[in-house]
């Protein structure tokens, strides 16, 4: 029943264009896949996006958040435990109708640097195609004679070797196919690369069993990137470096929830439901914990003792909550099966946000989804609230 959030120390654009292979992006706003046409020639350069979590922060979670036992052995509790990298599409230009990314993880370290993509003169003290830190130390990325189970650069008649060297196999790697008229955000599950990053960070594990966390190298499929030929169009994404409330992030999800009240769970007859236990304000790095009253809105007439408002309600196991950006209505915690699953215990139904992977000074609305012998319901009563600094 939980989501978390964490947001990168690190993100850049690289270009194997001839008038950009020393060129740093490291402070831009913006990080794209692009296929950009020559300044003298009819062939079409590559870009590939590096993107790095803190290591503190993976293991903090795993190990704080999810558990991790929970995490590198989840038949323990059942659950299995996801991890996606999530970038926020914008602005995508003349896209074909068929788009695939790939996503790797780097074996070699990088520096972002503070470049950007319009300073002149070109700014070259963090990675680029061609060198891993900058164009004075020339540290450059490995382009053949790679260490086992690695591989990098580009094999293409006139494009330039090197842009990141990453791991090769399964585990190592995850992919999303976009068709025309889907969101271009990113959801890519990258849980095996980052269960390689935690057999490191906690047993010390080496290759293949675990592997230092040197981020993310995200490209198009050697296909596409080695067809000099033509373009896709440009995919753009905001970065770490955004003024806006979209930065990339790594994305947790794992299923704690408890539920064993189905027996008295609502299964027909109109509900009405409330949210309370709900502070409407809260600092960036709360955990909120929420109740949820669920009570029939045509009681049967009993005489009894007591209100029959006091006695705890409870939805199906098959009831879950959603956060949305009260503004953007962007779904920020979307509907899922299995990560959103709503609890229940004595005094009724209850779930709980980490605030930290939102955006603070915003509104948030939550929406609960229940589901019974009658259907499916969504209730949206306007339950709203704050996060701030």
């Amino acid at each position: 029943m939980a989501y978390y959030f964490i947001f990168p120390e690190l993100d850049t654009t690289i270009y194997n264009h001839p008038d950009r292979t020393t060129m740093n992006t490291g402070n831009d706003e913006i990080l794209e896949i692009v296929k950009e046409k020559g300044s003298s020639d009819q062939r079409y350069y590559p870009s590939r996006i590096l993107i790095k979590f803190k290591n503190e922060e993976i293991k903090s979670t795993i190990s704080d958040k999810i558990g991790s036992s929970a995490f590198n052995n989840p038949s323990a509790n059942g659950a299995a435990p996801s991890v996606t990298l999530q970038l926020l599409s914008t602005e995508h230009k003349n896209l074909v109708s068929t788009l695939n990314l790939e996503v790797f993880a780097v074996s070699q370290s990088w520096d972002e640097g503070t470049g950007r993509f319009s300073n002149l003169p070109t700014s070259s003290n963090g990675a680029t195609w061609i060198y891993r830190d900058n164009d004075t130390t020339k540290t450059q990325w490995t382009t053949s004679s790679f260490a086992a189970g690695t591989t990098g650069s580009i094999d293409a008649l006139g494009l330039t070797k090197g842009g990141g060297v990453w791991y090769t196999g399964s585990n190592f790697q995850g992919s999303q196919q976009f068709l025309s008229g889907d969101n271009l955000d990113t959801d890519i599950n990258v849980t095996t690369i980052v269960t390689k990053y935690s057999a490191s960070l906690f047993a010390n594990s080496t290759y293949p069993t675990g592997i230092d966390n040197h981020g993310f190298l995200i490209k198009q499929p050697d296909s596409v990137e080695q067809d000099t030929s033509s373009s896709f169009g440009e995919m753009k994404y905001f970065s770490s470096d955004t003024h806006t409330i979209f930065p990339p992030k790594l994305c947790f999800k794992w299923d704690d929830s408890i539920h064993n009240s189905q027996s008295l769970a609502k299964q027909n007859g109109e509900l009405s439901v409330s949210l309370y236990r709900n502070q409407e304000e809260y600092n960036q790095n709360d955990e909120a914990f929420f109740r949820i009253h669920v009570r029939d809105k045509y009681p049967v007439r009993q005489f009894t003792s007591s209100s029959n408002y006091l006695n705890p309600g409870y939805f199906t196991t098959s009831s879950f909550y959603s956060v949305r950006d009260a503004h953007t209505e962007e779904e920020i915690i979307p509907f899922s099966d299995r990560y959103t699953r709503l609890s229940a215990d004595s005094e009724g139904m209850y779930f709980k946000i980490f605030m930290n992977g939102l955006q603070p000074e915003r509104y948030y609305r939550v929406l609960f989804k229940h589901k019974n012998d009658e259907g499916t319901i969504v209730y949206d009563d306007n339950y709203h609230f704050k996060v701030v600094r």
